[in-house]
């Protein structure tokens, strides 16, 4: 199997990115993790990218042609597939045209409902009976692409958003590796 060269966007604790290292390692899965860039310097998640040996990049998105970098850096890798795992910048309509359907996102909810940030105060404050995660893809509208997977579970009348963020964390570690094989199985 050739995998497909990959690369992971995070912007905090990284535990996605962690979770898809280890599924990487596996022989069947479909993707290698080549690269893993940041736009924040302390973000936890450059940790699992060290202990692993991939390299990886901050970038400082107040800098003017920021994607430039990016940009250079996914074609020196021959990137074919961006994961935004955690990343909480929204990325410009031209990077997201230049690699046009090799960009996906995981979400925490079940989108079309509750898109952009706050997302557990909100599922809380709407009195949802369910929610859950969504891996869709990238395009020109905030959490707006074409859904891949979702997961969801049903919440308990005293459920806070600690709790629903716990909850959708474990669907989120099922949902993203299994959205990755869903784009690269044959037939």
């Amino acid at each position: 199997m050739v995998k497909k060269n990959t690369c992971i966007f995070i912007s905090g604790k990284g535990s996605n990115l962690k979770n898809l290292i280890n599924k990487s390692r596996d022989y069947n899965f479909p993707i290698n993790i080549k690269l893993v860039i940041s736009n924040n310097v302390n973000a936890e998640g450059i940790k699992y990218a060290k202990k692993n040996s991939i390299p990886f990049m901050y970038i400082n998105t107040r800098v003017r042609n920021f994607e430039y970098r990016i940009i250079e850096e996914l074609k020196k890798r021959k990137i074919s597939l961006i994961c935004l795992a955690g990343y909480m910048k929204i990325l410009s309509n031209k990077f997201i045209k230049l690699f046009k359907n090799n960009i996906i996102n995981i979400h925490p909810s079940l989108l079309p409902k509750f898109k952009g940030l706050n997302t557990f105060a909100r599922v809380l404050k709407e009195k949802e009976i369910k929610t859950g995660c969504t891996v869709h893809f990238v395009n020109e509208k905030l959490d707006g692409g074409k859904i891949i997977t979702q997961k969801k579970f049903f919440l308990k009348p005293n459920d806070k958003e600690s709790d629903l963020k716990i909850k959708t964390q474990k669907l989120e570690y099922l949902a993203f590796p299994e959205a990755i094989i869903k784009l690269y199985r044959k037939g």
